[in-house]
Order: structure tokens, then C-alpha cells, then sequence
């Protein structure tokens, strides 16, 4: 029994200096838990629309200020929450920018990262992904709309539309070479790509250029009565949602408003004419929201590994994988007791996916390393002791956790869909739950809902009347 002991204290207090990076880095429970795990209560809440429950689920802390921030933004704009959610997306938009301005190499990095080499990645400070960092901007974005600042609204967008840009710019060979491979299977070319001179790389853009940021930005530019942003960013929208009516119109609309008689040949020839805004009636267009993203689980195996001396040691090694699952199921709007169908502008899941794909060369990587190390450290703390060994391998067990950190509060998909309307009160159903709100001769009514199990947040804004 002392024997145990001992060799109880020897594995602990080599591991001590990685404990004291764990606990300076992140909570106690992540320790022996992945963030998919803890974090089930809020994503449970969330995407049965208990977004009240989802709020009381928030932690104080969990996985830092960038992606705690995140989620709380996300679930108090959820729960109507307004001036909670501006509050968190500015403190994870402040921690952001603080991580940015970090010298590549730095102490804390480097001592968080040693101790992630021991334990797991989870030790590591978060850092977001393009994509996230877009809906960050986006949301705070939505939070200026909400208080009538369109100038703050549009310095989100012009901030998100910069992260878009790194985000292309970072993948152009992998987009030219989808836009290659395209070509070869005889696909004509997206006449958005043409315009907006973005690579025709199908999925491949979608995955990493945000429809719906493109389509919010290009809309608010064009209320500001800024056309040539607008028609950039329409233009932008296009390649990545070709198919999307919204979108389309917007594009016509501006190329028509600012007589861009080439464009407009092609855009025509492609889409028809541009429908002017009848007498009398105003522009509605539809921002729907729905479902939740998938969140990351993790996927464990136990390696065996033999020593020089021919001692035995099992392993765990854990990696996080997104399952298969079937997208949620959403009924139809009803505009005015007639059912509308939206056109996608943003898959969120494919996002998501992509960026592990681009991220797991990484990880495993980073795994063997860390078997290697932690052979290592057995080695040196048991002395070949099979006590020892078991200690370590039970050790290795509990604290072996795949990183599964990533915005799980985002929605899953999200559509456009509109319509012209004669001036007056006017009603939505989403969700079996009515929303009046008012259209105005000439203008655009902006209405943004989102949806999740059978609850709906909905509100509108008139365009023409935010400064």
C-alpha cells in the first residue's frame, strides 16, 4: 500500500506542472471532458427552442472569453436578450482581438501548448474560425440593427467581409483547384463567379464564404444608398448562392440602378429582366433561421505501445468527428395565409465541417506527438514499474479528450425568401406562431426570424428608416 502511494506521488507531481497549466487555461471539468459533453445542457435548450433554459444553462466559464462570449451572444439574441447579447459578442469580439495582436510565438502559448502535448488539446487557448469569426460581426451586426445604428451595422459587415476575404485569399489554390476539377466534368461556369471574379469552386466556396453575410451586407449598403457597395457584395452573394431568388433580384436591381448595361446583358440572358417595385406596394424580404449546428463528438480508441524493455502500455487517443445525423425539419412559412419557400444562402454544417477537415492533418499530428511524449514520461516516473504503469495508463484514460470546441449555438441552415406587397399591416406565421408587422410604400421590411423545436424569435425592421 505505501508502494502504491508512492508511486501515486511520483505520477502526480510529474504531472503538476501540466495541472498548473490546465487550471490557468481552462476550468477543472474540462480536464476529463470534452466541451461537447459539458456543454450539452445549453445545445439541448437551444435546439428544442428553450432558449430561457439555454440562458440559465450558460456557465461563467467554460472555454475562455472568445467562445464563451460566442455562445452567450448567440442564445441571449435567442431568447430576445438584446442588450445582454450585444455585451457578449463585444467582450468575445475584445478577447478576439487580443488574441490577434498576440506575437506568434509567446510564453503563455507556448506553455499551454507544452501541456496540451501531456494531456490534450483542450489546454489550448481557442482560437476561432474564420467562419465563426464572420457570424461574430454578423450578429453584432444584427444587434446595431436592432437599435436602428445602420453606420454601426455596417462597420460589422465591413469587418466580416474582411475575414471573408483572408478566408478566400488563404484557400485560393484549393478553390482553383475545385474550380478546375468543375470544369472538367463539363459544369458551366456560376455567372456570380464571372461578375464577382471568385473562383467557380461549387461546395467548396459555399464552405468557406458566407452567403448570408454577403447578402445582409449587400442589402444594408444598398439601404445606406451606397449602390457600388452594394452591387460588390450582391455580386459576391451570387457566386456563392446562384440559385437564390433574393439574391438574383438584389443583383438586377443594383446592376439595373447603377447601368451596368454588360452585366445586365448576362444577368438577364440568365435570369430574366429585372421586375420593378409596382406602385404602391413595398419589398419584404424574409431572413430565416433554422435548426442548430452540429456539434463535434468524440471518437476514442486504445493503442497499445511497447517499450524497449518490452513493457506494455495502453494508450487512449481521442479525436473529434461530426456524426451523420438528419438535418431538422422545419414546416413553411405562411405569408398572408399563402405558404412561401425560402432558397438556401448559408449551410452552416458544411462550414463546420470543412474546417475540421482542414484542421485534422493537425490534430492527428499532434496526437502521435502526444502518445510519444506521454511513452516518455511514463518511462522516466515508473521505472519500468508495473504499478506505475497502470497509474499512468489510468491517468492518460481519464484526461485523453478530443477537442470538440466550436460555436454549437449558430444555426444549422439559414434561407431567404420575399415578396412584393401592397402597403399595410401584413402577417407571418412561423412556427404556428403569428407576426404582424407593417410594409411601406416604396421601402424594404426587413423580417429576421429563427427557429429551433417548435419556438420562433422574430422581429422586423424597415430599412428605409434606420440611419
Amino acid at each position: 500500500m505505501l508502494f502504491v502511494n508512492k508511486m501515486c506521488r511520483v505520477v502526480l507531481i510529474a504531472m503538476s506542472g501540466v495541472l498548473v497549466t490546465a487550471c490557468s487555461s481552462m476550468s477543472a471539468g474540462n480536464l476529463f471532458s470534452n466541451y461537447s459533453a459539458q456543454n450539452k445542457p445549453v445545445y439541448q435548450a437551444v435546439q428544442q427552442g428553450n432558449y430561457v433554459d439555454a440562458q440559465q444553462e450558460l456557465p461563467d466559464y467554460r472555454a475562455g472569453d472568445i467562445l464563451d462570449n460566442m455562445e452567450k451572444g448567440r442564445v441571449n439574441f435567442l431568447a430576445s436578450a438584446y442588450p445582454a447579447s450585444k455585451t457578449s459578442f463585444e467582450l468575445s469580439d475584445k478577447a478576439v482581438r487580443e488574441w490577434q495582436d498576440q506575437p506568434l510565438i509567446s510564453l503563455s502559448e507556448t506553455a499551454t501548448s507544452a501541456g496540451a502535448l501531456a494531456v490534450n488539446d483542450n489546454l489550448t487557448s481557442y482560437q476561432p474560425a474564420d467562419y465563426e469569426l464572420g457570424f461574430l460581426h454578423l450578429y453584432l451586426g444584427l444587434n446595431y440593427i436592432k437599435i436602428n445604428s445602420l453606420e454601426g451595422a455596417l462597420v460589422e459587415m465591413r469587418r466580416a467581409n474582411q475575414v471573408q476575404e483572408r478566408a478566400r485569399k488563404a484557400r485560393e489554390a484549393e478553390l482553383r483547384s475545385a474550380e478546375s476539377d468543375m470544369k472538367k466534368s463539363g459544369l458551366s461556369p456560376n455567372l456570380g463567379s464571372v461578375l464577382s471574379r471568385y473562383p467557380d469552386a461549387g461546395d467548396k466556396l459555399k464552405a468557406v464564404q458566407n452567403g448570408y453575410l454577403l447578402y445582409l451586407s449587400a442589402l444594408l449598403y444598398e439601404t445606406q444608398g451606397d449602390p457600388n457597395s452594394a452591387y460588390v457584395d450582391y455580386r459576391r452573394a451570387l457566386a456563392v448562392a446562384p440559385d437564390n431568388k433574393q439574391v438574383i433580384d438584389g443583383t438586377l436591381r443594383v446592376a439595373t440602378l447603377l447601368g451596368m448595361r454588360q452585366d445586365l446583358a448576362l444577368l438577364t440572358k440568365q435570369y430574366g429582366p429585372y421586375q420593378p417595385l409596382p406602385k404602391g406596394e413595398g419589398r419584404v424580404i424574409i431572413i430565416d433561421e433554422r435548426g442548430v449546428v452540429k456539434a463535434m463528438d468524440d471518437w476514442q480508441l486504445t493503442i497499445p505501445v511497447n517499450d524497449s524493455r518490452g513493457n506494455l502500455a495502453l494508450y487512449s487517443v481521442s479525436l473529434p468527428y461530426y456524426h451523420d445525423n438528419e438535418a431538422q425539419r422545419f414546416g413553411s412559412l405562411q405569408l398572408d395565409g399563402r405558404g412561401i419557400s425560402g432558397d438556401e444562402l448559408v449551410d452552416v454544417n458544411l462550414m463546420a465541417s470543412n474546417q475540421l477537415t482542414e484542421k485534422m492533418p493537425s490534430i492527428l499530428l499532434r496526437q502521435v506527438l502526444r502518445v510519444v511524449t506521454k511513452d516518455l514520461v511514463r518511462r522516466e516516473t515508473t521505472n519500468g514499474n508495473d504499478v506505475g504503469s497502470i497509474l499512468f495508463s489510468v491517468f492518460n484514460t481519464l484526461t485523453e479528450q478530443a477537442d470538440t470546441r466550436s460555436w454549437q449555438s449558430l444555426p444549422e441552415k439559414v434561407y431567404s425568401s420575399g415578396a412584393t406587397l401592397e402597403a399595410g399591416t401584413h402577417e407571418l406565421v412561423a412556427s404556428g406562431k403569428p407576426y404582424q408587422f407593417e410594409v411601406r410604400e416604396g421601402q424594404t421590411t426587413l423580417v429576421w426570424l429563427s427557429r429551433q423545436g417548435s419556438n420562433v424569435t422574430i422581429w422586423h425592421k424597415q430599412l428605409g428608416a434606420i440611419e
